[in-house]
């Protein structure tokens, strides 16, 4: 019920919004935000190390993908152009002779992720074990 005040003849509300409650409030508000933010810790991804392996590779099979996103299989002195659906059968057969093949992906830089991810699918789904990324190393 609002205040009355008497003023004069007749009685009169006040039509105030009373701010203290309000501001009390926001103050509390502010010093919880201001204590528990310092206690929140950001997010930080765990990134896999780069180590030798245990046995080097007796050969390894280059995938290159090329800027109008054609594929090439290299191996050794061999480079052969393959479609993506052909490029599991291409590697299966190549890796037919060696028991420790691996397969490595070289792509341009402004082919989509999309593109080398792809690559990679279908190889894993043919059960190619060893895949990876072939990069530059930054001076």
């Amino acid at each position: 019920m609002p205040s009355m005040v008497s003023r004069g003849r007749g009685r009169r509300t006040i039509n105030e919004i009373n701010m203290v409650p309000f501001i009390d409030v926001m103050l509390v508000l502010l010093i919880i935000f201001m204590v528990t933010a310092p206690l929140i810790t950001p997010s930080v991804i765990d990134l896999p190390s780069v180590g030798k392996a245990a046995r080097q590779p007796d050969q390894v099979i280059q995938i290159i993908i090329g800027k109008n996103e054609s594929l090439e299989l290299k191996l050794k002195d061999q480079t052969i152009q393959v479609r993506i659906a052909e490029v599991a059968a291409a590697v299966k057969k190549a890796q037919a002779g060696a028991e420790n093949s691996a397969v490595v992906i070289s792509a341009d830089r402004n082919i989509k992720y999309e593109t080398v991810v792809r690559v990679m699918d279908t190889l894993q789904r043919a059960g190619v074990q060893r895949v990876g990324l072939s990069v530059q190393l930054a001076n």
